[in-house]
């Protein structure tokens, strides 16, 4: 008698692992089931949203359509630790896996060695849930098993160090703890292997400067501004900007592919080696453009994250809008913070943004021109001189001559430049950083000038009315150029090229004298 108590108190009691959402976080947490006799009843504590509270109906009804038995006695369910708020349907599994334990439905004995994400149907079927790569990358820090949707099984398997395992109903995982099944492996498919093919850059006639500048911003992973009329080829010269960019590195991949998978988008294209690429319509809120909401989800500038976020009609985007971009710009990171808690998303993005050069599209001297000097001041004025200080190179894009479009293509294949980018980056990996990221410190190091150079600098900073900003950016530019012409000093030619790209300041500055 004493031995059947003992084993009836043994059993009131299961603490099952899971994983909850806190930006690209996903902290560990530990469902605790406890049943004691009393009126049937089941409390859930422990900061759930509305979600998480409305499991206890699918866990009873899937329960019960796996033949299992719910238990008619009173039941609380604690989700710890306690002050981090828990939302979505990922806990669906662990809490039913809880209550088949306390109950004496299954065995307890692998729960500490396992941790449980799945949401569950009605009938019993286990679904994907958002934010599984985040929730796979922490658990393979932990050293436990975990086991997710069939579904999911692939892609948590590009996870270095990880043991996972899959389900696809209930009834599986029932009899995976009681020894009598198994659960799904992996088959061993490498997503990161194959490859995409990618827009060429020969394909773009004419525009030497415009496939200059592309190359210059690969080289040193700067920012980049496109200006000219219409059908001037700035959004071809855009998509074909991860043509000529390195492949991604593992962890980058793996980053990249987390973010993606926080904000329900497909992840296999970016294991596979696709660079992220966004390009939000001009009406995007700030919202989607940076992240937020009521739970916090990444924007587009997170999910562009080693990748590149293409503006097009830049002065078409709310001020407000793009004035949130500053800080991300220089800081290569977005902090949304809320009354419950706070989420870091990274924004290591490459902007590339395109814009006409006028409100009728064209440039001033052009005989389609039809906007007064006013109002293009005014159009352009739209974008603000800090943050046309935190992009790096500027330029402009003349019309294309029909004769050039009916000429062969007069450039180079994407695969040549791309070669000599990657020479150019690996200069700049031996100094422990792009280009882009040098600090002023970085710059007096690497980007020393001579006589001649700093002259050179001095009339522009003057004539121009640059900002200090601006001027470490010419150096940075400079430092790229000088990479690509496998160069170890900065030459006076490369700081004069350095400074031919900042043509929107120089425009806005002629305009203001006017």
């Amino acid at each position: 008698m004493v031995q059947k108590e003992a084993t009836k108190m043994a059993h009131t009691l299961a603490q099952v692992w899971t994983r909850a959402e806190l930006g690209l976080a996903s902290p560990a947490v530990m469902v605790e089931v406890h049943l004691s006799n009393g009126l049937p009843s089941l409390t859930l504590v422990g900061l759930p949203e509305s979600a998480v509270r409305e499991s206890k109906d699918r866990v009873r009804s899937a329960l019960l359509s796996s033949d299992a038995d719910y238990p008619t006695r009173r039941i609380t369910i604690n989700l710890a630790p306690a002050d981090l708020p828990k939302q979505g349907g990922r806990y669906d599994l662990p809490i039913a896996i809880g209550l088949l334990a306390a109950s004496g439905q299954v065995p307890s004995e692998r729960l500490a060695q396992t941790e449980w994400v799945g949401e569950l149907g009605l009938d019993g079927e286990l679904r994907p849930v958002a934010g599984i790569l985040p929730v796979a990358m922490a658990a393979s820090e932990s050293g436990r098993t975990l086991i997710v949707p069939t579904e999911q099984l692939a892609v948590c398997a590009v996870v270095p160090n990880l043991r996972v395992l899959g389900a696809s109903h209930l009834r599986e995982v029932m009899a995976f703890l009681a020894g009598t099944g198994s659960l799904h492996t992996a088959d061993g498919r490498s997503l990161a292997q194959e490859s995409l093919p990618q827009p060429d850059l020969i394909e773009v006639r004419g525009q030497a400067m415009g496939k200059r500048a592309l190359e210059i911003a690969a080289a040193g992973g700067h920012s980049l501004l496109l200006v000219g009329p219409p059908g001037s080829g700035k959004s071809m010269l855009a998509t074909r900007m991860a043509g000529i960019l390195p492949p991604l590195s593992e962890a980058q991949r793996l980053q990249s592919a987390a973010i993606h998978s926080l904000a329900s988008l497909p992840v296999e294209p970016i294991l596979a080696g696709q660079l992220p690429y966004q390009s939000p319509h001009h009406s995007a809120s700030a919202v989607a453009l940076v992240g937020g909401g009521s739970k916090p989800r990444p924007g587009a500038i997170s999910i562009a994250s080693h990748g590149i976020l293409f503006l097009d009609e830049l002065p078409e985007f709310d001020r407000r809008t793009l004035e949130m971009l500053r800080e991300p710009l220089e800081s290569g990171e977005v902090r949304i913070a809320r009354a419950a808690y706070q989420a870091t998303y990274p924004a290591n993005f490459m902007l590339i943004a395109a814009m006409n050069p006028s409100p009728s599209g064209y440039f001033a001297d052009d005989p389609k021109c039809r906007s007064t000097p006013e109002q293009t001041a005014r159009y352009l004025g739209k974008i603000s001189g800090p943050l046309l200080d935190r992009i790096d190179c500027q330029v402009e894009l003349p019309a294309v001559e029909v004769s050039a479009l009916q000429q062969l293509p007069d450039g180079e294949p994407s695969a040549v430049v791309a070669e000599r980018v990657a020479q150019a980056r690996s200069l700049a990996q031996a100094r422990g950083k792009l280009n882009a990221e040098l600090t002023p410190h970085d710059l007096d190091q690497f980007a020393v000038l001579d006589a001649a150079g700093k002259k050179l600098l001095a009339q522009a900073m003057e004539r121009f009315g640059l900002s200090a900003r601006s001027y470490h950016r010419i150096l940075r530019v400079a430092r790229s150029i000088a990479d690509l012409a496998q160069s170890e000093s900065v030459q006076t030619a490369h700081l004069a090229e350095a400074l031919s790209l900042r043509a929107l300041e120089r425009r806005l500055h002629k305009l203001g004298n006017q």
